[in-house]
């Protein structure tokens, strides 16, 4: 890795040997180590499951904090993982079964989209709920450093599974998220939700109102 690093180094055109530079190769080989740590290591070995009597609502964990690379520019790419399950037979997960799970997936060369759903594959796989809904929030430095400049994008993607694929239970789920703006009302898809038209004294009820002329 180090001798990696230093072929970037005199590619680029810059001194490996210099003061600020000596020591760059190993501080990123010790760095990539955890960066990477996720490579070959299998999600499902993170999850703790229990039942809790009676338990058939949804379940919601939400702000799931990552950071990934992305595997096109190995340029960082970080956010929010939010998760929505309904349980099967009383049967949750610990919450710290979630975090591990993320971590796992996202310390790897990823893209968002497939980030997305292998967390709600191994989640399936694993916690066998009757419904899921994945969704990630991420800015990419990818589009912050590259040819396109755009700071503060942000990229939303998700994952449905089982039940979660009916519109209302969805919509139910994203209401918990706290992030309704992701599906359009009346939709079956992930949208813009509709404007509201009714505003103080403008519109169709506002020409009704007003005073005939003389």
């Amino acid at each position: 890795m180090e001798r990696a690093v230093l072929a970037v180094l005199e590619a680029i055109g810059d001194d490996p040997g210099r003061e600020g530079l000596r020591q760059t190769p190993a501080r990123v080989a010790r760095m990539y180590q955890k960066v990477f740590s996720g490579v070959g290591e299998d999600p499902r070995r993170q999850f703790s499951l229990f039942r809790v009597p009676h338990q058939d609502g949804i379940v919601v964990v939400k702000d799931i904090a990552f950071h990934s690379m992305c595997e096109h520019h190995l340029l960082p790419f970080f956010g929010k993982v939010h998760v929505a399950y309904l349980p099967r037979d009383s049967r949750v997960t610990g919450l710290n079964s979630l975090t591990r799970v993320t971590d796992v997936l996202s310390r790897r060369p990823q893209l968002q989209e497939r980030l997305t759903n292998d967390i709600a594959d191994a989640l399936m796989e694993c916690l066998r709920p009757r419904g899921l809904l994945v969704v990630t929030e991420a800015q990419h430095l990818c589009m912050s450093m590259g040819e396109g400049d755009k700071y503060g994008t942000t990229a939303v993607s998700s994952a449905a599974r089982g039940a979660m694929l009916s519109l209302p239970r969805r919509r139910e789920a994203l209401l918990m998220m706290n992030l309704p703006h992701t599906v359009a009302k009346g939709s079956n898809r992930p949208g813009r939700p509709r404007a509201s038209h009714r505003k103080s004294g403008h519109g169709r009820n506002a020409r009704r109102a007003a005073p005939r002329k003389a």
